[in-house]
């Protein structure tokens, strides 16, 4: 296990978003939409996943049970928020980016875990900053709120699971990973086009 003494490691995206992919969620925010509630309840799916292939790792247990929970929550905010405005969600699409990034999840049981909290702690990150765009930039309203609560939401689940790679793993072996799948984040998120959509080109 991670000592306690050691500093905790921090997620700094390597690529930030641009103003294109600002544009393109604005210029069609019904899809940016729909497209967000299906991320949250992926990110719900995700929650369990743990929950279900890590049952022996206690901290786990309870910390993934608790974001799983407010995903949902989230999820359900978001399709109340689409019924209002007519919408429905969408069925599941192939998401480039996630895709990608999932791919460099590496094999054996310790390597795998850290590997999907870092790749976690990504997503989180990168929603975060995406999140706390559209609460600058959109009109005052329910939409801001939302995503107002939202990026602090994603703030918090960035370091969660953070903490729990520094429960399991050392700070260097963190560290080294984190480097590694940041660089690679970052050439996927710029090799993609911006689009109406959570987790395309930056």
């Amino acid at each position: 296990m991670r000592s306690t003494k050691e500093a905790p490691v921090a997620i700094r995206l390597r690529a930030p978003t641009t103003s294109r992919w600002l544009r393109a969620v604005l210029d069609d925010f019904d899809a940016f939409l729909v497209d967000h509630a299906a991320c949250e309840r992926k990110a719900m799916a995700t929650g369990m996943l743990f929950v279900v292939r890590y049952p022996d790792r206690e901290a786990i247990l309870e910390t993934m049970i608790e974001f799983a929970k407010e995903e949902l929550e989230h999820f359900q905010e978001l399709v109340r928020l689409l019924l209002r405005r007519g919408l429905r969600p969408g069925a599941d699409i192939e998401d480039q980016y996630a895709g990608r990034l999932q791919k460099l999840v590496r094999h054996g049981r310790d390597e795998r875990l850290l590997d999907r909290l870092l790749v976690s702690a990504i997503f989180e990150a990168r929603g975060c900053e995406r999140f706390g765009m559209l609460a600058t930039h959109l009109p005052e309203g329910e939409e801001r709120e939302l995503y107002r609560r939202l990026t602090r939401a994603d703030a918090r689940h960035q370091r969660t699971f953070l903490e729990l790679a520094e429960r399991y793993f050392s700070n260097d072996a963190i560290e080294a990973r984190v480097a590694a799948l940041l660089d690679a984040e970052a050439r996927i998120v710029t090799s993609l086009d911006p689009a109406p959509s959570l987790y395309s080109g930056a």
